[in-house]
C-alpha cells in the first residue's frame, strides 16, 4: 500500500473510532445537548450585546463631557484673544484712521494731477 492510501485509511479509521467514542461518552441525547448549547449561545450573545451597549453608552457620556469642557475652554481662550487684540489695536486706532485719511487725500491729489 502506498503512503497516501495508508494515511487516508488511518484518518478514516481514527475519525470513526473518535466519533464512536464521543457518542458513547455523551451523557445526554443529541437533541438535548444541541438545545442546551443553543440556549447558552443565545444567552452569552445577549449578555455580550448588553455589555457592549453599556460600554458604548459610558464612552459616549465621557466623550460628551470631555467635549463640553473643551468647548468651554476654547470659548474662554477665544474671548481672551479677542480682548487682547482689542487692547492692542485700540491705542493705535486713531493713528490708523489718520493714516488712512492721509492716503485718501494723497490719492485725490494724485487723481487731480493726472486729470490736468
Amino acid at each position: 500500500m502506498s503512503k497516501g492510501k495508508s494515511l487516508l485509511l488511518g484518518i478514516l479509521v481514527g475519525g470513526t473510532v473518535s466519533a464512536a467514542a464521543t457518542l458513547l461518552a455523551t451523557p445526554e441525547s443529541g437533541r438535548n445537548l444541541r438545545s442546551r448549547a443553543q440556549n447558552i449561545e443565545w444567552k452569552e450573545l445577549i449578555e455580550k450585546f448588553k455589555d457592549d451597549g453599556l460600554k458604548i453608552k459610558e464612552q459616549f457620556t465621557e466623550t460628551s463631557k470631555e467635549g463640553a469642557v473643551l468647548i468651554k475652554k476654547l470659548t474662554r481662550e477665544m474671548k481672551s484673544s479677542v480682548e487682547d487684540w482689542k487692547r492692542t489695536v485700540e491705542p493705535h486706532q486713531e493713528s490708523i484712521h489718520t493714516y488712512l485719511e492721509e492716503i485718501e487725500s494723497n490719492l485725490r491729489d494724485l487723481e487731480d494731477k493726472v486729470k490736468v
